[in-house]
């Protein structure tokens, strides 16, 4: 139960010491022991000896046992302490429990010692088991509930983004007027563009984030951001990649993949203010019991490290170390989500001035790698003339995507909800090419209006968008592999893009 047991004797008789320390050791139990017999010894040994078990007499000449239960109890309401006595009666030893003793012992009946020291060993470790449990589980509570705050805001984010992005780019595309009127478009834009990438935070966070998985090996991600990585972390800190030649494929996001390498390597690097150096280093996993085969991914720097207090809150969401507007909080609550959400596990190892790792492990797939994306087009070919239904309750992204699908040639039939996209479809005389709805909409929701559309107009093709999907919402089958989708916020250009791909022609 404890490699070594540390025990506190309250006792004035060392002979009666020894007895009770050879029982143990004849039990099988490693002893580190210190005996006292004062007040001012019995507090200090509680302070710096900080024993797993103290075992007292009940009457000592300086000390009775009552008054060492109670400093005993003001500092550790957990220690076991059992009273061994040759002189305590029934009532005494009554009174000695009820006043937070754990038990007694007589001292002419020692063989009973160590079934007591034992089963008052194994009841604190049970209620640190289960005060564990319990903290984890008010913490995974606790990350729930923030992740569906932060999942909400960032769903209305989106839809705002969406506007703000695709109208300064639409604003940018018209012919110049060079000057402040471009520039301050500019500006808009690049603010929004970081805002947008606040959000994606936010939606990974909360596991709310439509992913694009791929067969993909950590290597290749890591070797990929290498030059990245050195041109951002500074020349004050030497970066060392280790990558296992054999390093075994895994089946996640590419883009979230980055993202993880990208933030450790940052929150490195910030703790490492006066250089140092930052290894990433990949390798393959043993299967552990059930766990099977998974890659590692470990990322270790020199720096500054953390304390026990910062480490117990390092990964909850807005939660900083760094001065005031230099950190969001969510760089490694984003981590957790990524890994979490990919069915992995993410460990940290840190002390103060002795720097930090940070070791991921993702199950290990044994898929193919997944193809290289197409060749992409330039925009002029992404023009079209077909019928097209939108839906969308937000009349601002409703404006915006009109504007754009309307200025690539298309027919645009738009509605705020479910009712009134029924009652357009009278207005498609000829054909129905593509129904855009977004996934959550007041009474109906997306599925359910694609589902009806199809029995009016069959064969309609389907692009849905959200700012945000519910996992749920995966599990039943909503988005399964195949069903276009594009993620809020999107600008004009990816659009129109993925209508054409949606519709059929090459982009």
């Amino acid at each position: 139960m404890f490699r070594q047991l540390r025990v506190l004797f309250v006792e004035d008789r060392p002979e009666d010491t020894e007895l009770e320390e050879r029982e143990l050791r004849k039990a099988g139990h490693s002893i580190l022991s210190e005996r006292v017999e004062t007040v001012d010894a019995l507090r200090h040994a509680l302070k710096e000896f900080k024993p797993d078990l103290i075992l007292s007499d009940f009457s000592l000449p300086s000390l009775d046992g009552l008054s060492a239960l109670r400093i005993v109890r003001e500092s550790s309401a957990e220690t076991p302490f059992i009273f061994v006595s040759g002189t305590i009666g029934e009532e005494r030893a009554i009174e000695s429990l009820k006043s937070g003793a754990t038990d007694y012992v007589l001292k002419d009946h020692l063989k009973s010692l160590v079934v007591k020291v034992e089963r008052a060993l194994r009841e604190v470790q049970e209620r640190a088991d289960r005060n564990r449990v319990e903290e984890e589980l008010r913490q995974a509570q606790k990350m729930e509930a923030v992740g569906r705050l932060a999942g909400g805001v960032a769903h209305d984010f989106n839809n705002l983004l969406t506007v703000i992005n695709g109208y300064s780019q639409l604003i940018l595309s018209l012919p110049p007027p060079e000057g402040p009127i471009r520039e301050h478009a500019e500006e808009i834009l690049r603010a929004g563009e970081r805002a947008a990438s606040l959000t994606r935070r936010l939606l990974t966070f909360s596991r709310k984030h439509i992913l694009a998985p791929a067969v993909v090996s950590l290597n290749t991600v890591v070797s990929g951001m290498e030059s990245l990585l050195r041109r951002l972390i500074g020349e004050d800190v030497e970066l060392r990649v280790l990558l296992d030649p054999d390093l075994g494929n895994v089946k996640a996001d590419p883009g979230q993949l980055e993202q993880v390498v990208l933030n450790l390597s940052l929150n490195a690097r910030d703790a490492m203010p006066s250089g140092g150096k930052l290894t990433l280093q990949t390798s393959n996993v043993a299967p552990e019991r059930t766990g099977g085969p998974r890659v590692l991914l470990s990322v270790t720097d020199t720096g500054l490290g953390m304390n026990a207090e910062t480490l117990s809150h390092l990964f909850e969401p807005f939660f900083t170390t760094k001065e005031h507007g230099k950190g969001t909080g969510l760089g490694l609550s984003t981590v957790y989500g990524i890994v979490k959400g990919g069915g992995g596990t993410i460990d940290v190892r840190s002390e103060p001035e002795r720097g930090t790792t940070f070791t991921m492990q993702l199950p290990r797939s044994t898929d193919v790698p997944s193809p290289a994306p197409p060749r992409r087009h330039p925009a002029e070919a992404v023009r079209g003339s077909e019928t097209i239904l939108l839906v969308e309750d937000s009349e601002s992204v409703r404006r915006f995507m009109t504007a754009v699908l309307t200025g690539q040639g298309y027919r645009v039939l738009s509605a705020e909800n479910g009712e009134r996209a029924l009652l357009a479809l009278p207005e498609a005389s000829d054909a129905l090419h593509l129904l855009i709805t977004d996934i959550v909409l007041p009474g109906m929701s997306g599925p359910e209006i694609a589902a009806l559309v199809d029995r009016a107009r069959p064969g309609t093709k389907v692009l849905f968008t959200s700012g945000y999907t519910d996992r749920e919402m995966l599990q039943k089958g909503v988005l399964q592999s195949g069903v276009a989708f594009l993620q809020k916020p999107f600008d004009s250009d990816a659009l129109a893009r993925k209508v054409r791909e949606v519709l059929g022609a090459p982009v």
